[in-house]
Parts: structure tokens; sequence; C-alpha cells
């Protein structure tokens, strides 16, 4: 697995997994709960992960379809 998306926002995970699941890329969200938990909804990053065979061609999408910057990897 490796990390392609690092973000606090709470949109762009499910945006990010509706444009690969488009592209039959299967992606993992880590962190889900973490925050919740903690109490700090928006403090601590959520990523998403995609296999490593389909990392060039996730970013490409995300990429393709003007996915903010600051949140790829």
């Amino acid at each position: 697995m490796r990390l392609l998306v690092s973000t606090t926002d709470p949109t762009l995970i499910p945006f990010a997994q509706a444009l690969l699941a488009g592209e039959d890329i299967a992606a993992f969200e880590l962190d889900v709960h973490t925050s919740v938990l903690t109490g700090s909804s928006f403090l601590l990053p959520r990523r998403l992960m995609v296999a490593d065979g389909d990392w060039f061609i996730a970013r490409a999408v995300l990429v393709d379809n003007d996915f903010p910057a600051e949140a790829l990897k």
C-alpha cells in the first residue's frame, strides 16, 4: 500500500474515492475514526492508500480531475 492523499478536509477523501472507483482502483481510507475518538475532527489528517501498482495511475486520475495538489503525496 502507498499513501496517495493526506488531508484534514472532510470533503476531499470521498471525492478522491469516487474518482478512483470510476477507474476501478481500490482505495483504503486510514484514520477514519481517530479524529473522532480524540475529539479533534479536523486536526488530524485522514489518509487514502492505494496498491503500489495503482499509485501512478491513481495520482494521474486525481491530477487530471483538478484534485488539490497540497493533498496529494
